[in-house]
Formats: structure tokens, sequence, C-alpha cells
């Protein structure tokens, strides 16, 4: 009977073990790393915020559209309003105002340089105020849905005229292809007469 091996080093610690800590060592450097460029973007945000706190300040109190808040996560972002925020472009220094819209993300403002932003998101905030305005100020005409009228006789007879077409269209391609099947079993007729052949 053979004895297990022990491969042991002097400190009593297996090459699994060593191996372990060696890559939860570099899990935990990486990680440092995604931190720090995390803590570094929320910062930059943080800044921008500052910034934009006095126009945020005159909005009115009862307009609840506008938040100015930071989400944390993988990508911090903040958020204008339910639909617009900025976030940090890979680079880690360019601010990026984008806004969400049915047919996908549009960049609104992009920039190394926190002002030209700043200027963009306060702009950004007056139009949205404006078109909010406008809606609720607008002049709205309540509509009763009415039955719908019946069809005119001339509209009856076009539906009819319209059939008849598609009727039409398909006797053409139908004997369309008949006249084609026609001619290739003449056409291969000749063929198969020539090589013997006869059904």
């Amino acid at each position: 009977m053979s004895e297990p091996v022990e491969n042991r080093s002097e400190t009593g610690e297996g090459r699994l073990a060593a191996t372990l800590r060696e890559v939860k060592n570099a899990i935990a450097d990486r990680d440092d790393v995604v931190v720090d460029i995390r803590e570094a973007q929320f910062t930059r945000l943080e800044l921008l915020a500052d910034e934009l706190k006095p126009v945020f300040a005159e909005v009115p109190h009862d307009d609840d559209w506008f938040d100015l808040v930071i989400s944390s996560g993988a990508q911090p972002r903040l958020w204008i309003d339910a639909v617009a925020h900025v976030t940090m472009a890979r680079d880690r220094r360019t601010y990026r105002f984008l806004r969400d819209t049915r047919l996908g993300r549009v960049v609104l403002a992009e920039s190394s340089d926190m002002k030209p932003v700043a200027d963009q998101v306060t702009r950004y905030i007056a139009e949205r105020m404006i078109e909010r305005r406008r809606a609720m100020e607008g002049d709205t005409i309540a509509l009763e849905r009415a039955p719908a009228p019946p069809p005119a006789p001339e509209e009856r007879a076009g539906a009819g005229a319209s059939v008849s077409a598609i009727l039409r269209s398909l006797l053409v391609i139908l004997v369309g292809g008949l006249v084609g099947v026609a001619a290739v079993l003449a056409f291969t007729g000749g063929w198969l007469e020539r090589l013997g052949l006869t059904f």
C-alpha cells in the first residue's frame, strides 16, 4: 500500500491554498481599482451636482419632474429627470449628458469641461418646464365619440371592385402557371422521346 504524497511547503501550506490566496489578492487588487474608478466618477458627478444646485433651487417646489440625484452602481449617474442623466464617458474625464427616447439614447452634450454640460442641463430644464407649462395651459376640447356613419354606396362598390381585382390577379397567375408547366412538359417531352422514354 502506498502512502499519500503530501505537497506541503515549509510553512505547512499546500500549492492549491497558496494559489487560492494569490487569486484572491489579484481579485482584491482589481476590485480596488474598480472601486477607485467608481469613486472618482462619483466625485466628478458630485462636483457637477454642486454646480447645478442653484438651478434646481429655482425650480418651483410643486414641480416634481426634476430630481438632482446621483445613483450609485457599476456606472454612477446624475439624474436630472426620469429620462435624462449625466454620466462619465469611458475616459472617466468626459461628462456625457444623455436622454432616453423612444428611438434610443441621445447625447445632448459631451465635454471634459463641466461648464458647457451644466449650461446644457440648465437649458434642458428650461425647455422641459416651458413644454409642461404649454401643455397645461393649452386649450383642450373634449370630443365625444360618435358612432361611425355607414359606408356610402360608392365605398361599398369600391370594396367589391377591389375584391374582383384580387380575383382577376389570382386567375392571371394561375393561367400563367399552367402555361409554364405545359411549356416545360412540351420541351422535356421531346428529350424524353429521343432518349426512348415515354409515359
